[in-house]
């Protein structure tokens, strides 16, 4: 068949002609092109050697930025994800402008609290900042309008976080809201030996359990948190021996309903809290959490022995919410006011100066004035010196918000005469002049002051000695207001330190080990899974980018795949383009 051209090469060779260029004099032509090299500002272009290109979504080099609203909980919560975020390589930074992130812990109780979260993620949006959201607020209604194309870490999934800002500084959406269980069996949540950074610390907050057993019909955190699922003991116990061996002082019991512990795995809080004081440390203390009436009502005794502990603070947070029978049942509180008096009574005389703390819900629907008349009388009857005092907000998705409401104004009324009986009554005067040991710990937001607590956990300003932090000492006391005492350290008295090691620095991350700690950005990941094992010390070297490289899979492997690949396009782009000019 003939050719479809008029000759037949060959070889390869053929179809280069005589007029070529030659490969010997292609090189020599070569040798006389020079680059033309630009003049860079030393100043423009220098870039930080920690920091990667602005352009660049290497994950795992980012600052991001966390906001936690709602209780003790949800800032344990917030502290265990600043700590993995922390471990993996990301720089967690207390201004908001400068990070590349925010993380958004959220508060389901109240609509004001949701309404700063919304805010909030309008702010960073507008900001041009990604954004990833926790909490209770999405793990109950994640299809709200607000939260599409958002990620979201729900409130059993902390130990994934890593996981979820990576892909979304991808510009990926990623949702976990599934429920961690074990052969079939749900858990109380992620694990609590993961690194966490602590807002103090001096104080850590541990979770017992999470959800609770009620079904109460103005409550949105159940659909959160759901049924009762408690931590073992032994695991509790480990948490609270780390912590105490990382220089902390207090340490608080925290979850829905502290009182309920134990009831889905066989054991209960009494047995719970008298392992615990086994290891809390000489001059540290322990503080319990909130629990209901129902089931404190059956520990009654062994309650009040552990609360009589010389390391056990001598309070007890419960909430009566009304003081009206009918007005609980339309919670289904499952108590009627007898049965938190009962309480009240038997352990205001076994545990004689102890402080109990209550909550009160002014407007809940179907509420009448004598109802309310009831709560006052409590009140006044037994003067609480700490009072939350709440009112009602409709939350989306309860029974209650289906149930005929209080006209608003009422509400308002109501809440503005109970907080004027509150403050009508000072519960501190008759302590002034008592010498009483106090335990130092925050400063006050003013600044001005150390805030510690004596063994009733009341509040008592010190002067900012920084001797005093972290130390348990004596103080006379010489003034009282509404919510605290001034005391005054005696001269002679005994200084007691609770820890057994130098405290953590603020912001360093707990449950790394001490050479790790330190230097979170050179190498420190989690082998695999970002919560599937213990952390990997980076080789003893001086040059960051050798240490990044020692992980497998981290996001050193990263930044050298990234550096081959633009050295690679370098390469061609100069050769290739010299082929052209020729």
């Amino acid at each position: 068949m003939p050719a479809a051209c008029g000759s037949v090469l060959e070889d390869i060779e053929d179809i280069v002609s005589a007029e070529d260029v030659k490969p010997h004099e292609r090189h020599f032509v070569r040798r006389n092109v020079f680059p033309k090299v630009r003049k860079r500002s030393s100043q423009k272009h220098v870039q930080a050697e920690d920091e990667p290109p602005s352009d660049s979504i290497i994950p795992g080099v980012q600052k991001i930025w966390i906001r936690t609203w709602g209780c003790s909980h949800n800032n344990s919560d917030g502290e265990y994800m600043a700590g993995q975020l922390a471990a993996y390589g990301y720089k967690i930074t207390d201004n908001s402008a400068e990070a590349d992130l925010w993380l958004l812990n959220s508060c389901t109780v109240k609509n004001p609290a949701e309404d700063h979260f919304r805010n909030s993620i309008k702010k960073a949006q507008e900001g041009n900042k990604k954004v990833v959201v926790a909490g209770c607020v999405p793990q109950a209604q994640p299809r709200q309008d607000y939260l599409k194309g958002l990620s979201i870490i729900g409130v059993q999934q902390i130990d994934r976080v890593v996981e979820v800002v990576e892909e979304t500084i991808k510009g990926h959406s990623v949702r976990l809201l599934g429920q961690k269980k074990d052969k079939g069996k749900r858990l109380g949540g992620a694990r609590l030996d993961l690194p966490k950074i602590r807002k103090n610390p001096l104080i850590e907050i541990i979770s017992i359990n999470t959800g609770c057993l009620n079904a109460c019909t103005y409550c949105k955190t159940k659909h959160a948190r759901g049924d009762l699922a408690s931590y073992p003991i032994e695991e509790l116990v480990d948490r609270a021996k780390q912590s105490f061996q990382e220089g902390v002082c207090e340490l608080w019991l925290t979850s829905e309903d502290t009182g309920a512990y134990g009831r889905d795995i066989g054991t209960d809080l009494p047995t719970l809290l008298w392992s615990l004081v086994q290891v809390i440390p000489q001059g540290a203390m322990l503080r319990l959490g909130m629990t209901n009436p129902p089931y404190i009502l059956e520990h009654l005794e062994e309650m009040a022995k552990i609360l009589n502990h010389p390391r056990v603070y001598a309070f007890l947070h419960i909430p009566v919410q009304s003081a009206s029978d009918s007005v609980l049942m339309d919670m289904k509180r499952e108590y009627c006011v007898a049965d938190f008096k009962q309480v009240v009574d038997f352990l205001k005389e076994k545990v004689p100066g102890i402080t109990i703390a209550t909550d009160i819900i002014c407007g809940f629907p179907g509420e009448t004035d004598e109802d309310f008349q009831e709560t006052m009388k409590l009140v006044d009857q037994y003067r609480f010196p700490s009072l939350f005092i709440n009112q009602f907000y409709p939350r989306p998705g309860t029974p209650a918000a289906k149930m005929p409401q209080v006209p608003a104004s009422v509400k308002k009324q109501r809440t503005k005469d109970l907080s004027q009986l509150f403050h009508s009554y000072n519960p501190y005067d008759h302590k002034v002049g008592e010498r009483q040991r106090v335990l130092v710990t925050e400063e006050s937001f003013d600044s001005n002051y150390y805030v510690a607590h004596n063994p009733f956990y009341e509040q008592v300003l010190v002067p900012k000695d920084p001797l005093l932090m972290g130390k348990m000492v004596e103080v006379n006391i010489y003034e009282a207001g509404k919510h605290f005492m001034k005391g005054q350290p005696v001269s002679d008295a005994r200084v007691h330190t609770a820890s057994i090691t130098r405290p953590l620095a603020k912001g360093e991350v707990s449950g790394l080990r001490e050479e790790l700690r330190h230097a979170p950005r050179s190498g420190t990941k989690w082998e695999g899974h970002p919560s599937a094992g213990t952390p990997v010390q980076s080789p003893p070297c001086s040059w960051p980018a050798l240490q990044l490289l020692w992980h497998p899979g981290g996001a050193g492997l990263k930044v050298l795949s990234a550096s081959l690949a633009l050295l690679a396009a370098l390469v061609v782009f100069y050769y290739g383009g010299v082929r052209t000019e020729l």
